[in-house]
């Protein structure tokens, strides 16, 4: 597999759930998707990118665009980054069928999160994970997120589904440490922190990687926050997880893809509009961010 992979870190150390530009008119821009997937990849140390996440806008396109999406990053940096498909919904068939159009795409990996809304009991969360890795020989990547999603993943869960051979890792955006100590001592899933305020603590406790979302700004700085860590330097990890700050501050102000989107607007990076029900943020919120961003020394951002 492409990036830095390995056995314990199967899809690389530092990803990003990256945005899916749009043209103005709100239609897929491909050619853009290609070349930020490059500058992810090439210009900030980027081993891995999840395709179609929550931050792609996946909840607002078709099938189709996910997979002409999946399509053209494969095409510009698969033989260089893992590139790992979102194909989680709420209705496993769906999920099914995606996962499958996904591998026949090119895919290295999967990522599918917990049903939202329908709220299934954890029986079904085992089922409903299981017939996904049931579906192509891809390693998948779970995603706890209870905040969006509404259901948890269970520790005893997590034992259930880690004795699957795909079931590989998962994406931890639950914010429970002791939940995540847990799963990590009893099972053999790698874990990656899917929040970013909260990198450097999982990686205190065990975490792996990441999948970020301010790294499409500062990817080059958390992989060296990761290798710190890695090198049992946490003076110097804490040194730049301090400085991220306000960055992570920024960019959550309100929802992450629509200040990651105007932020790279305003580098001239491909992004373009959200679409509904996400709206664009305000000239207020641009300001703002611009100042968080500048505050975190993020390049191209002044105060």
């Amino acid at each position: 597999m492409p990036g830095q992979s390995s056995p314990d870190v199967p899809f690389g150390v530092m990803l990003s759930a990256m945005v899916t530009p749009f043209k103005a008119d709100g239609s897929l821009d491909l050619d853009g998707a290609q070349t930020l997937a490059t500058h992810l990849v090439d210009n900030l140390s980027h081993d891995g990118l999840v395709i179609n996440g929550t931050t792609g806008e996946s909840p607002t396109k078709t099938d189709e665009e996910d997979v002409a999406v999946l399509r053209a990053v494969i095409e510009a940096v698969g033989d260089r980054a893992t590139i790992v498909a979102g194909v989680g919904t709420n209705d496993t068939a769906h999920s099914v069928g995606a996962a499958r159009a996904a591998a026949a795409a090119g895919a290295h990996g999967l990522m599918a999160v917990t049903p939202y809304y329908n709220r299934p009991p954890q029986a079904g969360l085992i089922a409903h994970f299981y017939a996904i890795a049931d579906a192509t020989e891809l390693p998948l990547l779970t995603y706890d997120i209870p905040k969006r999603t509404g259901t948890a993943i269970e520790t005893e869960t997590f034992v259930r589904i880690a004795e699957h051979p795909r079931i590989v890792a998962n994406k931890d955006a639950k914010g429970d440490l002791d939940a995540a100590q847990w799963v990590m001592a009893r099972t053999d899933l790698a874990w990656y922190s899917g929040d970013d305020e909260l990198h450097l603590p999982l990686f205190a406790i065990g975490a792996v990687g990441m999948i970020s979302v301010v790294g499409h700004l500062v990817g080059d700085r958390l992989a060296q926050m990761a290798a710190a860590v890695r090198a049992g330097d946490m003076t110097q990890a804490r040194k730049i997880n301090n400085a991220l700050l306000p960055v992570y501050r920024g960019i959550f102000r309100t929802q992450g893809a629509i200040t990651t989107k105007a932020a790279l607007n305003e580098l001239g990076m491909p992004s373009g509009p959200v679409r509904l029900p996400l709206v664009d943020a305000t000239p207020e919120q641009l300001t703002q961010l611009c100042r968080d961003l500048a505050e975190g020394g993020v390049a191209g951002f002044s105060a």
